[in-house]
């Protein structure tokens, strides 16, 4: 049964705080008209998308990454999405962080996969200084592997985001997984305004954006218009990477019985993504097993251009690797060269 989109589908797990007024971006779109983008008929969503996409992209060609969770469990944050927050019973152990040499075994596989970049996730609030001088460790293995180094840890206090920078580290992940408006009904450990106060940090450091979403929490369209607006939005410029997420239902999350989303309402999202932010990299993150390859086809046709390689995203599944290479095959698409921005 997919969710309807005239009307929200809550899930009140938690108590939803009253939100913060989103600070002003750059006003470039607004959400009425990013609504009317996803209101289109398929096929001219999709032609207006293709368009895009090929002003600014060699259509035939998807970037690699590769995610590894160097520090898993035990999360204080209440995401009811995740399977990594110590507020839900999801079975999953938290751990220490990773020793800098099976770090530098993973990153070493993830080339020899395809990759061009590497992210490591750690299940934290945000960075404690007394663990930043093992992050620029790792991050110093990643460059040293010649790849791109990510990392997606958390929010970032003052001053943090300019250590990443000189350890070397190219993109920071921070994804706003919702709407403003609908961002009660998933978290309430952290405000919408913690969120876009990292990614300024993030910014003003230098280094590269990667923020994103989440599909299928049970918002409206009209809501997930207002997340692609405070994305495409985002001051001074909108996001370099954009993944999109398809909810992964993790048992033992307040979100395991979520309704499921229409893979087309997915597309969507794909589509209006290349649109209002036309240079960045649109990435297929999490929830690509739930779409066959047709459907993944349809994204790569909609502007997506990045996805992320190997077994597990975190902790969630994902396509094995040889995969995602039979299928560019099978589509006469190619990775994008090594070492291309």
């Amino acid at each position: 049964m997919h969710a309807t989109l005239d009307k929200p589908q809550p899930l009140h797990f938690m108590p939803r705080p009253a939100q913060p007024a989103a600070p002003a971006g750059t006003g470039r779109w607004k959400v009425e008209q990013i609504e009317a983008l996803l209101n289109l008929p398929f096929p001219e969503l999709m032609w207006q998308a293709q368009q895009v996409h090929r002003q600014h992209f060699n259509a035939n060609e998807v970037d690699f990454s590769s995610l590894l969770s160097v520090k898993t469990g035990g999360c204080p944050e209440n995401c009811g999405y995740c399977s990594q927050s110590a507020h839900h019973d999801t079975g999953l152990k938290a751990s220490k962080l990773m020793e800098a040499d099976q770090v530098r075994q993973a990153a070493r596989a993830a080339k020899a996969s395809g990759a061009q970049r590497f992210c490591m996730g750690a299940a934290w609030r945000g960075i404690k200084e007394r663990d930043m001088p093992a992050i620029a460790e790792l991050i110093h293995i990643v460059k040293q592997e010649g790849l791109q180094a990510c990392a997606t840890m958390g929010m970032l206090e003052p001053g943090q985001a300019e250590q990443l920078k000189a350890a070397g580290l190219d993109y920071y992940n921070h994804n706003l997984d919702c709407s403003p408006g609908f961002y009660g009904n998933v978290v309430s450990t952290r405000s919408y305004e913690d969120r876009l106060q990292t990614l300024r940090r993030v910014r003003e450091a230098g280094i590269n954006v990667c923020s994103g979403g989440i599909i299928g929490m049970g918002e409206t369209r009209r809501q997930r218009a207002e997340l692609i607006e405070q994305l495409a939005n985002l001051w001074p410029q909108y996001p370099d990477s954009v993944p999109i997420n398809n909810l992964v239902k993790v048992p033992g999350t307040p979100l395991e019985n979520a309704p499921d989303v229409d893979p087309f309402e997915f597309v969507r999202m794909i589509a209006v993504a290349r649109i209002t932010m036309p240079r960045a990299r649109i990435r297929l993150a999490a929830g690509r097993r739930q779409l066959d390859d047709g459907m993944q086809t349809l994204c790569f046709l909609a502007g997506a251009n990045s996805i992320f390689l190997g077994e597990k995203l975190l902790t969630t599944p994902n396509p094995d690797a040889d995969d995602d290479h039979r299928l560019l095959k099978r589509l006469g698409m190619r990775a994008t060269d090594a070492g291309r921005p």
